[in-house]
């Protein structure tokens, strides 16, 4: 492998300094080539490779219980007023050190804001920190001057107020930071929370929705830790995506979950700056999954495992009542490391009947039918990433769409000289359908609304992209350092 690398970038070096002719131009060329050379052998060696390999994480011993978020209560009704700020503290993951972190309305991520479908919401956010920063509503339909991507900077000591209604349906969503070239710094530190939408219809179907008891949020996110255990970024940052030997779940080291004998739904995120996860039950049974990014699926989907990328959600149901609760039971990975621990407790319930049906989700032949009328190409490594061979350039408009037309973007992930990566495409503003991928139907358990959708290597998607709002919106890889490093474009919505 090292030395078909050596071979690629000694062959990018001729061809760079090659066709010059004059001295002082091949000499200005030869040492830009040189300094691609080292920058792509670094991005190599401590890139992709890191992801085919990715370091170990450390199992949990379940020594302690799952944080739960605190819910953020309303003030008012018409408009339902919240009050989100930035802030930094410390937070205590090690007992007696304090670790600096960022947080929401606390020292470490933040709350669970729940708002209801039909409602009218407004966001008063505050910074607090002594960056600038930006609040970015991931998975929610909003006008694009509100979105809080890189152009809505709220530098520090300052304040946004963003009334908006919210028209989509239930679904998990989360928020986080979004500043042009400081987004992973501040995620790793911290900066994330969720949003819960509800609606009439998710409030009927006698799903486990006890915040707390049989509905939890898990925030799943590996970090790694300095000998003085901080959570020192620009120490371990990767260019082609930090990853992790620690895991927290919502900020929780060495969590376990205590559940009791009945259905129990999980609301899966990854947090994490550029690790996937794939999660299975430890005795390999099986659990449905009944929502993606943005709803409910149309039914539960049973499955064995499921891999989410970074920025993907989803909700699962686990039956605790239905399994071999005798063995230890947990969430693992693929590599079997336990990454949450459940305790059963010895008390029953009885259950409300789950709908058999969740939702009226389909792509329609109108859909199936549209031509292409954008394409997308992702490709490249660590700082030499690019969307269509461009990085990005915010007074650059990439796309036009209109506002309400429903238009098939395809995305290609072009393989690099290494293979390439898996690319999370993410799209502001609005929930896709997943039309196709390589020209095959999507798997049952992704025909569901998304914002973002993982692309393989050699993999072409065709997303059917509708905007209900007008506005300026961000698409990107949700690798947190390929978008800082210029992974992203930009659709005006008019």
């Amino acid at each position: 492998m090292k030395s078909k690398m050596w071979f690629a970038l000694l062959t990018l070096l001729i061809l760079l300094i090659g066709g010059c002719s004059n001295s002082k131009t091949a000499n200005e060329v030869s040492n830009k080539s040189m300094n691609m050379v080292h920058e792509g052998m670094d991005n190599m060696t401590n890139g992709h490779m890191s992801h085919t390999n990715p370091l170990q994480l450390a199992p949990s011993t379940g020594e302690n219980e799952l944080a739960i978020p605190p819910l953020l209560e309303p003030d008012g009704e018409n408009p339902a007023r919240y009050s989100i700020t930035a802030q930094e503290g410390t937070t205590e993951f090690y007992q007696g050190v304090q670790t600096e972190t960022y947080g929401y309305n606390g020292s470490f991520l933040g709350p669970v804001i729940r708002v209801q479908s039909g409602q009218t919401v407004q966001f008063s956010t505050t910074n607090e920190m002594s960056k600038d920063t930006t609040f970015h509503w991931h998975g929610l339909e909003i006008p694009g001057e509100g979105d809080g991507g890189p152009h809505e900077q709220i530098k520090s000591g300052q304040s946004k107020t963003l009334t908006f209604n919210i028209r989509q349906q239930a679904a998990t969503l989360w928020f986080h930071p979004h500043p042009e070239g400081q987004t992973a710094e501040q995620v790793y530190k911290g900066l994330a929370g969720l949003i819960y939408v509800e609606d009439e219809n998710s409030q009927r179907l006698g799903l486990p929705n006890q915040y707390g008891v049989n509905d939890f949020p898990l925030i799943f996110q590996d970090r790694q830790f300095d000998d003085q255990k901080q959570l020192n970024y620009q120490l371990f940052k990767n260019n082609d995506g930090t990853i992790g030997d620690t895991l927290l779940i919502n900020g929780t080291l060495h969590p376990k979950l205590s559940v009791r004998q009945e259905p129990v739904r999980l609301r899966l995120v990854n947090g994490s700056n550029a690790r996937n996860f794939t999660f299975k039950l430890s005795t390999n049974e099986e659990f449905q999954q009944i929502a993606t990014d943005g709803g409910f699926l149309n039914s539960p989907v049973p499955l064995k495992k499921l891999t989410l990328t970074p920025g993907e959600r989803a909700e699962i149901i686990i039956d605790f009542s239905k399994l071999s609760t005798s063995a230890d039971l947990a969430l693992m990975n693929e590599e079997d490391v336990v990454l949450l621990p459940f305790t059963i407790k010895n008390e029953q319930t009885t259950p409300k009947k789950m709908q058999d049906q969740l939702n009226t989700f389909s792509t329609t032949s109108e859909e199936q039918q549209l031509p292409v009328s954008k394409r997308i190409e992702l490709f490249g490594m660590g700082t030499m990433v690019t969307i269509n061979g461009k990085q990005f350039d915010r007074n650059r408009i990439d796309f036009v769409q209109q506002q309400g037309v429903t238009e098939i973007w395809e995305i290609y992930n072009k393989p690099d000289m290494m293979g390439g990566m898996t690319h999370p495409f993410h799209l502001h503003g609005t929930q896709f359908k997943i039309v196709s991928i390589n020209e095959q139907a999507p798997p049952l358990n992704e025909q569901g609304w998304k914002d973002t959708v993982s692309i393989e290597p050699d993999e072409t998607v065709k997303l059917a992209v509708k905007f209900n709002d007008k506005g300026l919106y961000m698409f990107h890889c949700h690798l947190l350092e390929h978008e800082d490093n210029g992974m992203m474009g930009q659709v005006k919505v008019e």
